[in-house]
């Protein structure tokens, strides 16, 4: 199988195969336990699915996660005792009892997602979202500092790093010893230009999956990899131009609406959207 997986590139247009298609592939192919490293990297859709049927303001059900709207909704109305990090978040909301204070429910789930990620037997699956948790986290800790906003409650999780992008007053917070990416993470966020900035954000995760899978050759974590290649394929080709710039007006939106960031940022940047 990992032989015949076609070659992939971040900008290509088209997926040979559809990341559905393929993952009922593997299905059939691997290992039940395999199977089940692959399944872990699709959680995040369900994390998504679950918050939104809980607040209510789901607009469409993303088909892509591991369980079916009935599955979640049943997981809601009667969380199962041993359900793990989801019933653990149901339970709080449905008690109006947050995990986390102060944060988003969205947030939360994520941060117990992590958390469980990083206790995954499986090395390639630790590392790989240790690495895109503290990625997530840097690239708040500097979007905070540039708009002279507190740290404290943009972060997620509990390690060194946290502690040092939430105090650290240097340009790379005193972390480029311990995240050898940072300084061409500090290159791509000058990009003023959302999109490529997106883009190259995805480029150096790709490097990263390249870079831990080096002496990988014939395993599972080379599928793993490929999985969450796809991933990000398929998210850039659902995004063509008009979509593009309706995320962006979105996300602008959403941003308005959590922070007061200064109006000089905002005028300019509605000019770069229209």
């Amino acid at each position: 199988m990992v032989a015949g997986l076609p070659d992939i590139v971040l900008d290509q247009k088209k997926l040979t195969i559809p990341l559905g298609e393929f993952r009922d592939e593997l299905q059939y192919h691997l290992h039940p336990d395999d199977y089940s490293l692959v399944e872990f990297l699709f959680l995040p859709h369900d994390n998504a699915n679950l918050i939104g049927l809980l607040q209510k303001d789901l607009e469409e059900f993303d088909e892509m996660g591991i369980y079916s709207r009935e599955e979640l909704e049943s997981e809601i109305k009667e969380p199962a005792e041993n359900g793990g990090y989801i019933q653990r978040i149901i339970t709080a909301f449905k008690n109006e009892e947050p995990v986390f204070p102060e944060r988003s429910w969205e947030d939360q789930i994520t941060w117990l997602f992590f958390e469980y990620a990083l206790l995954q037997k499986n090395d390639f699956l630790r590392q790989w979202f240790e690495f895109d948790m503290n990625l997530r986290n840097i690239v708040a800790a500097m979007n905070a500092r540039n708009h002279k906003m507190s740290r404290e409650h943009v972060l997620i999780g509990e390690n060194e790093m946290v502690d040092a992008l939430k105090k650290s007053t240097l340009k790379d917070f005193g972390i480029s010893a311990e995240f050898q990416w940072m300084d061409r993470l500090m290159s791509i966020q000058e990009n003023d230009n959302l999109q490529e900035r997106e883009h190259d954000m995805d480029m150096l995760r790709w490097d990263f999956i390249n870079e831990i899978n080096t002496f990988n050759y014939f395993t599972i974590e080379v599928i793993l990899g490929y999985v969450i290649k796809m991933q990000m394929v398929e998210r850039w080709t659902k995004l063509d131009e008009d979509k593009g710039r309706e995320l962006f007006r979105k996300l602008l939106k959403e941003l308005e609406m959590s922070y007061e960031f200064p109006k000089e940022f905002m005028i300019n940047e509605r000019k770069k959207v229209n």
